[in-house]
Formats: structure tokens, sequence, C-alpha cells
């Protein structure tokens, strides 16, 4: 089983949960997101496979979620992937896919509902 990861090397959660990953002694393939940002069509895929709302995968702590007004109830989905493509540390993570499901690791526990 070939395992994905949408990894931010600098993000201590997505380390742990890579870490975990390569003990599991599967393939894993690394897409650092933000030196490779997803396109609308793989973000697209990737918010259905995980089941759920773009508003759901932002990280609310950046400071760019502020600045760009998107605590806004308002915002539609189209605007919130557009903000996310724009901004790909808007991304939460990290996000695993397998043959079992996706989930966004955090905690990292959460890799244990797929693996």
């Amino acid at each position: 089983m070939t395992l994905t990861i949408f990894h931010n090397p600098r993000c201590n959660t997505s380390r742990t949960v890579l870490a975990e990953l390569e003990a599991t002694g599967h393939n894993v393939a690394v897409v650092e997101y933000l030196k490779t940002p997803p396109d609308r069509a793989t973000l697209v895929d990737l918010l259905a496979r995980l089941g759920i709302r773009p508003r759901e995968l932002l990280r609310r702590k950046e400071k760019i979620y502020g600045e760009l007004g998107l605590d806004d109830p308002s915002l539609d989905d189209d605007r919130l992937i557009d903000a996310m493509l724009a901004h790909p540390i808007l991304i939460e993570r990290p996000i695993v896919l397998t043959d079992k499901g996706a989930r966004v690791c955090r905690p990292p526990a959460r890799l244990a509902e797929i693996l």
C-alpha cells in the first residue's frame, strides 16, 4: 500500500505523522504542499475524500486568515478554496491518504483510523 502525506516539514505534528508513516514500512509519497501546492482539482478531490467542507480545512491560526477576513461566515466554498490555492499555508496539515481513507492527522493519533 502506498501512503501519501501532504506535509509541511516545519510543522512538528506533520513531522511526527511522517515518522509514524515511515515506521510502518509502507511506501510513503511526501507532498510538500508549500513547495508544490495543489491545483483546484486536487484540493477539491482532497476535500471530497476527507468528507469535509473547505472551512474545516482552513488553518485559523495563520495570520493571513485574519488579514483576508476568512472568518466571515458569508464566504462561500469557492472563495475559501481560492484563498487556500493562493495561500497554501492556510491548508491544515498533515493530510494523509491511504487505501482505507483520508484524514487530517491532527492530532497524530488520527492516523490509526486509516492504517
